[in-house]
């Protein structure tokens, strides 16, 4: 009997070393957002399981800070690299204040990579740009003269956080571009800080403080349904819309109240299925980030490299009254 139980133990330790070892090698890819309960990054991690599964091996870990904060995003940094995951894919709420963090994930092995707001060079091998920065802050422009009686007349922009990569160079790049839309008046900016509550008092302020303004841009999902709420709880559809980047499922009501004409974005499913085959394919090491190379991602193609260590995965796609049931029953 004592026999017995020596070998059932042994058995049982065996199986449990070796389950150990199975979920050992597993490749841990962390996904870490600006903030979790977030609709578009939600949506993005629907596609970096997808990219698990398919890839196989691959165990995704989900998280980020529960405000848009630098320092939230520090703290999921530095667990990360205690668990001693293989890569982190980060969209960063400060370019460079994560930097010295991601610099000892580095040290430590993790392959880093930047996707939908980036990091500074330093502290990544290469970011993934949802799209061309060029022609999102250009479809920001036409939405807002779209949304405008012969294209002419003010509008504010509605953004997240002040220090948010994507989002200011979104701007700078829609502030180039003015030029090519000479019936557009900016008239100011405001920062929502990707907060519900926030990016909704600050359209209420835009509307009490700028009566001449016609349209509020938000390349935010949250502040664009934030925005579309506040409009229709000032009664002022038909009167100030709202337009910019948002998720078809959260703007379905937005267009269809009329708050909203139109919108865009790109599909965050696609992108978080991006993200996560850049990063298995650089912590298996058959691909480098380094620029001028190319990156397979699976059913989305490749992407290339550029000089300046970034890559873009899609074209924003248009969304309305037309084809808003069809994609808000997706994402």
């Amino acid at each position: 009997m004592k026999i017995s139980r020596r070998l059932f133990g042994a058995a049982a330790i065996a199986f449990v070393a070796t389950a150990g070892v199975s979920h050992a090698a597993d490749m841990k890819i962390a996904i870490v957002v600006k903030s979790l309960g977030n609709g578009f990054f939600e949506a993005a991690n629907k596609g970096a399981e997808e990219a698990a599964k398919e890839l196989g091996g691959v165990k995704i870990i989900y998280t980020g800070p529960t405000t848009s904060t630098a320092e939230g995003q520090i703290e999921v940094i530095n667990s990360l690299i205690a668990q001693g995951v293989d890569a982190i894919a980060i969209s960063a709420n400060d370019p460079d204040a994560v930097v010295p963090a991601l610099k000892k994930a580095v040290q430590r092995g993790i392959k880093v990579i930047s996707w939908d707001s980036g990091v500074a060079p330093a502290g990544r091998i290469m970011h993934l740009n949802p799209s061309s920065n060029e022609l999102i802050g250009k479809m920001c422009l036409k939405l807002a003269a779209d949304h405008l009686p012969d294209g002419k007349g003010d509008f504010a922009i509605l953004s997240a956080t002040s220090t948010s990569t994507n989002q200011n160079i979104w701007i700078d790049e829609m502030k180039k571009q003015l030029k090519d839309f000479p019936g557009l008046k900016l008239t100011t900016t405001v920062y929502g800080d990707d907060l519900a509550d926030k990016s909704y008092r600050e359209a209420q302020g835009i509307m009490s403080s700028h009566p001449d303004v016609k349209v509020i841009v938000a390349p935010t999902t949250v502040g664009v349904l934030a925005a579309s709420q506040a409009v229709k709880d000032a009664g002022k559809i038909g009167k100030v819309y709202v337009t910019g980047l948002g998720l078809p499922s959260e703007m379905a009501g937005a267009i269809k109240s009329g708050a909203t004409k139109e919108f865009a974005i790109w599909n965050p499913i696609d992108l978080g299925y991006s993200a996560t085959q850049i990063a298995y394919h650089l912590v298996k090491g058959d691909a480098t980030g380094k620029p001028g190379t190319e990156i397979p991602t699976g059913r989305m193609g490749k992407v290339k490299v550029d000089d300046k260590g970034e890559a873009a995965m899609a074209d924003p796609f248009v969304y309305d009254a037309k084809n808003i049931d069809q994609f808000s029953k997706i994402f």
